[in-house]
């Protein structure tokens, strides 16, 4: 139970930030190469599952839906990720290819936010990934409907059977439900907290003719 002394009040979870100067005059001259530098440094610095993102898409009533997914790799082009394409967020992004990403780097008190649009990548891309999956995790992308309402436990449990038996022996190709997105940047933010919340907010813009602004937004 909750109360205003509790020392698990949200208030009392306030705690300063001692973050690093984020100066202009630093960043790489284009987003994903300063992504990746901020990538790397996540990963030096023991952040746990450093790739996790959160997806936000919107249905057809406008109404807004956040998961967590995984970043499988990021290049000049965008961010890409794998996922059912008759999940929720499959069948929104076949409506409205608009999305955003949040990378939570909590730790270090940084956050990048990616907004952009969202394009399933061609077949050959999905069947590298889906080759280097653990096999089980393959054959779970045939049992699992996913998004979709499940009797129980036990009934996911048979539709992983009965895949595992199809398999027997032999490779697991990709479903044909399943596949990647390559999601490419419009807008690429990265936070840095500060001290007293003045925090350090320098968005990469794209403009019309293909290059990239940068600007410093108010904390």
């Amino acid at each position: 139970m909750s109360g205003s002394d509790s020392a698990f009040d949200p208030w009392r979870l306030r705690r300063d930030y001692e973050g690093p100067a984020f100066e202009e005059m630093t960043l790489e001259p284009d987003p994903m190469a300063q992504f990746r530098r901020w990538f790397d440094e996540s990963v030096r610095g023991g952040i746990p599952e450093p790739n996790a993102m959160v997806l936000a898409t919107v249905d057809t009533d406008g109404a807004p839906h956040q998961r967590t997914v995984l970043l499988k790799g990021f290049e000049e082009s965008g961010f890409e990720f794998y996922t059912n394409y008759e999940s929720a967020k499959g069948l929104q992004l076949a409506r409205n290819p608009h999305v955003s990403l949040l990378f939570g780097w909590y730790r270090l008190h940084r956050q990048v936010i990616v907004t952009g649009t969202a394009e399933k990548v061609d077949r050959a891309r999905t069947e590298r990934y889906f080759a280097r999956r653990p096999r089980g995790a393959q054959l779970a992308a045939w049992a699992s409907r996913q998004s979709r309402p499940i009797g129980s436990r036990d009934d996911l449990d048979v539709a992983y059977a009965d895949a595992d038996r199809r398999f027997a022996g032999g490779q697991v190709p990709p479903p044909p439900h399943w596949g990647g997105y390559l999601v490419t940047p419009t807008a690429v933010e990265f936070w840095q907290g500060r001290a007293n919340r003045l925090h350090d907010r320098l968005r990469y813009a794209r403009k019309q003719s293909g290059q990239w602004e940068l600007e410093r937004l108010s904390p």
